[in-house]
């Protein structure tokens, strides 16, 4: 694993080298084309994953670890996002999106998270998580429609961690709320609590709600 590693992290210069290594046997005489095809082959996919695919694998350890700055060095590192393969190039923008949201830079994240968006995910879970967060800025910036209408899918599609999914029907609690539909929040509410969150600001905003829901008619 740590030499698969090492490999993608100078992967590109490997290929500069095997190119450049098999022009100058060619050149000076020493070898012929085909003898040398080898390292021209070899040097022309290393260029190819190197920008099609890029160094995303390398970005699990330092994300488990909470090493934010060598995960930023890494996204730092893909030079062409736009010729990143579509699924890979949707996980760099919800990683530069999420990156953006921990640095309070919401408009960037509403940016990068919109980008992975209309790219769409190979996981539907993954897809669902990013209209969550697309839904939750769009509630902060007060604009609940468009709000509902990304949490919605983003139920649809499906959230995996009850966390999220708490945070999801809490959301959609304070949008009927809001439209004075009693019925429709008291239901997404009572689906919040059955998911039984652990986190303490979930359990805080489920304290904080439950003090008016139940004065609440319908």
């Amino acid at each position: 694993m740590k030499f698969y590693n090492l490999l993608i992290k100078y992967r590109f210069w490997l290929s500069i080298i095997a190119i450049v290594g098999g022009i100058l046997l060619e050149v000076t005489g020493v070898s012929g084309f085909w003898p040398v095809f080898p390292l021209y082959f070899v040097g022309l996919i290393g260029l190819a994953s190197h920008f099609f695919i890029g160094p995303m694998r390398l970005i699990q350890e330092p994300m488990e670890a909470g090493n934010i700055e060598e995960v930023e060095r890494i996204m730092n590192s893909i030079w062409y996002p736009n010729l990143l393969y579509k699924p890979v190039r949707s996980t760099y923008y919800t990683i530069k999106g999420n990156m953006a949201m921990m640095k309070q830079d919401f408009d960037g994240a509403e940016k990068f998270l919109k980008q992975s968006n209309e790219l769409g995910s190979p996981m539907p879970e993954a897809e669902g998580a990013n209209k969550l967060q697309l839904g939750m800025m769009a509630m902060q910036k007060g604009d609940l429609k468009q709000g509902e209408s990304y949490i919605r899918a983003a139920l649809r599609l499906g959230i995996s961690d009850k966390e999220s999914l708490a945070v999801a029907y809490l959301s959609m609690t304070q949008i009927f709320m809001n439209k004075r539909q009693f019925k429709a929040a008291k239901d997404f509410f009572r689906k919040a609590k059955d998911c039984k969150p652990k986190t303490q600001q979930v359990i805080d905003q489920i304290k904080d709600i439950e003090k008016y829901i139940s004065r609440m008619p319908g």
